[in-house]
């Protein structure tokens, strides 16, 4: 009488946990400069929307013969038929101050700033 002897095909415990160990290893690794192109990507977009509202103002206070000192409103710089149609917002949600034609305008989240 023969024993048979059944053998099964897969990975051990130790195995496993050696994969997991790794792909932990690398995951500590990638997600710190995940995070970081993140902040880079939302500073770039939201100095890109504060060039826009600046050039939105300029447009305005040629088309309206304003001065460099007046201050446009949200209703003179955003909405249909306006220079830009809709108000963008910042991705870090920030807020726009768009000040005096004259002066850049400013964000409130650090480091967002033309």
């Amino acid at each position: 009488m023969r024993i048979r002897r059944i053998r099964l095909h897969g990975f051990t415990l130790v195995e496993i946990m050696i994969v997991v160990a790794i792909i932990a290893l690398l995951a500590s690794i990638a997600i710190p400069n995940l995070v970081e192109a993140r902040k880079k990507t939302q500073r770039a977009a939201c100095i890109g929307n504060l060039k826009t509202i600046e050039g939105a103002k300029a447009t305005w206070s040629l088309e309206m013969r304003k001065s460099d000192a007046d201050v446009p409103t949200d209703a003179d710089l955003f909405g249909p038929g306006k220079t830009i149609r809709r108000k963008p917002e910042c991705p870090s949600s920030g807020n726009y101050d768009l000040k005096a034609v004259s002066e850049e305008p400013t964000c409130t989240v650090p480091n967002h700033a033309l």
